[in-house]
């Protein structure tokens, strides 16, 4: 949910859309139920995850350690 109101305070999705999608979420039980989000609301949610770079932690190299 920090994502989604972070999503929300950059201003990436509408008062509407955060609560849309955050209403989604809580009632899902599995990713597979969070997957079946309405095709808006999930492209709207791509769209904002795109702007935010929010996989850039999954594609980064980890940092050189300094310790030997």
């Amino acid at each position: 949910m920090q994502t989604l109101d972070e999503m929300l305070g950059r201003k990436l999705l509408t008062p509407a859309q955060h609560a849309a999608i955050a209403a989604w979420i809580a009632q899902a039980k599995t990713p597979e139920a969070i997957r079946r989000m309405p095709a808006p609301l999930w492209r709207t949610l791509e769209l904002a995850s795109v702007l935010m770079d929010v996989d850039a932690d999954l594609t980064r190299p980890p940092p050189m350690s300094l310790e030997a």
